[in-house]
Parts: C-alpha cells; sequence; structure tokens
C-alpha cells in the first residue's frame, strides 16, 4: 500500500495551512458527562503535533447515533472541553457541522488554533448512501480548510465505514493517515501475518449475529476460541442445554451446532454459570452448571470455573485478541467474569505475549474496573473496525487512503 503518514505531512510543512483531522471522539456519556475518555487521550496527539507545527487544525468527529439534524444530547461541547484539556490549549467548538459559525470561526484561524465543528453527524449527508450527497458535505468541509489544505485521517473507529468526513474527503484533499490509524493498522497486521503461536481469542458481547464473520474468519487460525458473554448461551443451546431466560438466538442455533461440530478442538465455553432472577445491580444471584441453569433465570456472567479454565488457556498464550465482555461487568456482582479473563490476558502481556483488547465495549471494561492500559501490549479505539479487518473485508477508509488504489480507478 502506498500510503502516505502525518510525518509525511508535517515534514512537506503545515504551517499556515488548514488541516482537517477526521478523529472518532465518540465517547460513552453519561447526563454529559464523559465516562471514559479513552478515544479523545488517543485521537490528541495527531491532533497536537499538527497544532505545534503551525496549522490551522480543523477536527470533525461524531457522537452517538443523531438521525441527521442536530440533537443538544448529542452536542460534542463536553468532548471540546475535554480534548482541550487533554491539548493544553484552546479548542473552538462551531455552532453548526459546515454552515455559518463553522465558516466564520474557520475564516478567524491564525498558525496553531484548533476548531473542533458541530456533531458531524447532524448532517443527513454524512451518512447517506447517495455518493452525490456525501460528495457536497465533502466539497463543504474542503472549503473550511481551503485550497491548500489537507485531510488527515485519524478516526479508527469508523474507517469501516462509507461517509463523508472518512471516505468521500479523501478523494479531494491530499490525504495521509494519522498516527493512530497507522498504528491500529500495524497491530491488526500483527494479528493475521505471521503470528506467533499459540494464539488465542477471546469474544463476548450479546449476540452471535454480531461476531459471526470474525468466528468463521478466526477459528481456522487460532489454537483457543474463547467464548462468553451473552452469546454463550446460544452455543450453549446449541449443545441441547437450557439455557433459562437468558439472551438466546435462536435463529442462530443450527448455526452454532455447526461451528461447535466443525472446531470442536478449538471453541470453549463456559461450564459453569452466574445467574440472577432479574436483570438488575441487586438481583438475587447465584452460580450454576452450564447445564443447570433453572427455568426463569438469566446468565449475567460466567462462572468461577469457567473464569480459571479460560485464564489458563490465555496466561499462556503468545497472541491474544478480545473483543466483548463475558458479563455484564456494568454490575458489581457479574463483573469477576470479565475481570478475571482480562487479567489472564494482563498476565499473559507480563510474560512477553502480544496482547490485544479490540475496542468498544472491552477497552471500556478495562477502564471502568480499573485495569491499568499498561496491561495490554495495544486497546484498539476501533471495535467494529478491527472486526472487520479481521474478517478479511476491505475497510473504504483505509483503502481510500492508498494512492496506488486511486491510480488504479
Amino acid at each position: 500500500m502506498a500510503i502516505k503518514t502525518l510525518q509525511d505531512l508535517l515534514n512537506e510543512g503545515v504551517e499556515g495551512r488548514g488541516v482537517l483531522v477526521r478523529s472518532d471522539l465518540n465517547v460513552p456519556l453519561d447526563n454529559g458527562t464523559i465516562t471514559d475518555p479513552g478515544r479523545i487521550i488517543a485521537s490528541a496527539p495527531t491532533i497536537k503535533a499538527l497544532a505545534e507545527a503551525g496549522a490551522k487544525v480543523i477536527v470533525t468527529a461524531h457522537l452517538g447515533r443523531p438521525k441527521g439534524e442536530p440533537d443538544p444530547k448529542l452536542s460534542l461541547a463536553p468532548v471540546a472541553a475535554r480534548l482541550a484539556e487533554e491539548l493544553g490549549r484552546n479548542v473552538q467548538l462551531a455552532g453548526d457541522v459546515v454552515g455559518q459559525d463553522a465558516l466564520a470561526r474557520s475564516e478567524g484561524l491564525t498558525d496553531g488554533d484548533v476548531l473542533l465543528l458541530e456533531n458531524i453527524r447532524f448532517d443527513p449527508r454524512e451518512t447517506s448512501k447517495d455518493d452525490a450527497q456525501r460528495a457536497k458535505l465533502a466539497n463543504a468541509l474542503v472549503e473550511l480548510v481551503g485550497d491548500d489544505g489537507a485531510f488527515v485521517s485519524d478516526g479508527f473507529g469508523v474507517v469501516h465505514r462509507k461517509q463523508a468526513s472518512v471516505y468521500d474527503i479523501a478523494k479531494v484533499l491530499p490525504h495521509y493517515a494519522g498516527t493512530l490509524v497507522a498504528a491500529e493498522t500495524e497491530v491488526l497486521k500483527k494479528l493475521t501475518e505471521n503470528t506467533e503461536r499459540p494464539y488465542a481469542v477471546v469474544l463476548g458481547g450479546s449476540k452471535v449475529s454480531d461476531k459471526l464473520a470474525v468466528i468463521e474468519a478466526l477459528a481456522p487460525k487460532v489454537d483457543t476460541l474463547v467464548i462468553g458473554g451473552g452469546m454463550c448461551f446460544t452455543f450453549l443451546a446449541a449443545q441441547g442445554l437450557p439455557v433459562g431466560g437468558s439472551l438466546l438466538q435462536e435463529e442462530m442455533i443450527d448455526t452454532c451446532k455447526g461451528l461447535l461440530d466443525k472446531y470442536a478442538d478449538v471453541i470453549h465455553l463456559p461450564i459453569d454459570i452466574v445467574v440472577a432472577d432479574k436483570f438488575a445491580a441487586d438481583a438475587e444471584s447465584k452460580v450454576v452448571a452450564a447445564n443447570e441453569i433453572p427455568d426463569g433465570w438469566m446468565g449475567l456472567d460466567i462462572g468461577p470455573e469457567s473464569t480459571k479454565r479460560f485464564a489458563a488457556l490465555l496466561t499462556e498464550a503468545k497472541t491474544v485478541f478480545w473483543n466483548g465482555p463475558m458479563g455484564v461487568f456494568e454490575f458489581a456482582k457479574f463483573e469477576a467474569g470479565t475481570r478475571g479473563v482480562a487479567e489472564a490476558i494482563a498476565t499473559a502481556t507480563g510474560k512477553g505475549a502480544f496482547t490485544v483488547v479490540g475496542g468498544g465495549d472491552s477497552a471500556a471494561a478495562v477502564r471502568a474496573l480499573g485495569l491499568p492500559d499498561d496491561g495490554f501490549s495495544h486497546i484498539s479505539t476501533g471495535g467494529g473496525a478491527s472486526l472487520e479487518y479481521l474478517e478479511g473485508k476491505e475497510l473504504p477508509g483505509i483503502s481510500v487512503l492508498d494512492d496506488t488504489v486511486l491510480e488504479g480507478r
């Protein structure tokens, strides 16, 4: 691939130039308070490097899933404040995406200034399936940085999306991979090329259907595939076991049967479960064997024996990829499985293994449980993008940066 990097852009010179940076600042909020600033912290180095080099930096990002129109609850105002703290410099927030306020503020920027545009998904053209509509938004973004502007793609969490601020903008501006996108891509290559064995993958989360493609892609390549979280109950049901009121995708049972038959020596399921009488932090709970989940009870975590077995497999691995919690870690009663697996992966890291936390809820769990980031080789900022890469899918936001691909079009 022929992808220019942030360093290439800095070498070319950015002083006085407008540079549009697509960051992933989609952080979790609780009544307007950021509960995990991980993505902001990860995005800061690229923005800071450009600002310190004298660029007029304009950052575009999204928050949540607004329906193509302004939603005050999804304003980037709290993100702008937290980003300013991280950068150690003022961050202006435009009152719109590419409207009058954004244009006026962009025209008033001086060298080293940072302007954050309001939530890009407030504009319906960002996620439009119509190429012409997305192109119009991309052209409006170009107006903000000027004819000598540049585009830096640094939002790895969105590079699997064919959206205006991710894909179309790279077709109309000189384009570069930011430090975060470059680092994430290198990490994922390590998980797919010449991987050191034993290679273990841990998958959790709620639905088998969300992880089916990555299971099918990785099962033939790994030594151990640990399955927990809500998705494990569909696999248990595929073994003919009762799952009570646990999360179940009945339409996926036959698919799970086929996977268990084909990869019986690779797939590992829980042998005990922490069940609850309701989905609540104060629910009554107990540990039962995986084949003895009672009617009316739901599994909300893997049990202690499962955690021990999974940990034994993970601590001996040389490469580990983890995506998805083992249970409802947000409730203290049901965090032990996720904590145990995370600590086992950290132990493997300490023994020299290459370990990757695949973003999303897994990254949130690491921080919510108070585990140190340096307990893992890499904590990704892109859950969906990471999975699609490992599935072997093309990521539009990466391929569009490749000038050799563009030349062939």
